[in-house]
């Protein structure tokens, strides 16, 4: 396949033998209610100063409350929260409602339980063809040591196998 020809859905199938963890992504919006989006772009970038970044869609939902606020958390969604991906994945707008989510000392919404999180205030943001990359620098991180984490995979959730 050609550099100039590259299909689109090639290219997401492709990407889809990436398998990666399912993460929620967090912030609120400049009325305080509590917004997210499902991702699973996300990376770590530096360990000093501890950095991460993900990427939003340019026509996501709450792209302009992730801009505005400055501030946002990636929750990392443990083996069985397929449910709360789900939710976010169809209204991110909406979903925090139907959870008690933990609110950080940043202001951003948790999702309950989940595996990791790190509360990241925005260092940068860049262009990303449809996406615009935000990098976090991490101001507050937990995380459980034993907790199994969500996958994604060629359009499907799956477990870590030992």
């Amino acid at each position: 396949m050609s550099i100039e020809n590259i299909d689109p859905r090639a290219f997401r199938d492709a990407m889809g033998c990436f398998a990666s963890a399912v993460t929620v992504v967090s912030t609120t919006t400049n009325q305080g209610q509590a917004v997210g989006v499902t991702v699973n772009s996300f990376n770590s970038v530096s360990l000093d100063p501890p950095l991460i970044l993900f990427c939003l869609g340019r026509e996501a939902t709450n792209h302009d409350h992730f801009m505005a606020a400055g501030r946002f958390a990636v929750n990392i969604l443990r083996r069985e929260q397929d449910k709360i991906s789900n939710g976010f994945a169809a209204d991110g707008a909406n979903f925090f409602q139907t959870l008690e989510p933990e609110i950080s000392v940043l202001g951003n919404p948790l999702v309950p339980n989940a595996l990791a999180v790190f509360d990241c205030e925005i260092e940068a943001v860049h262009d990303g063809g449809d996406h615009v990359i935000l990098i976090g620098r991490v101001r507050e991180l937990r995380h459980d040591p034993k907790g199994e984490p969500l996958l994604y995979y060629r359009g499907h959730y799956c477990a870590v196998s030992h």
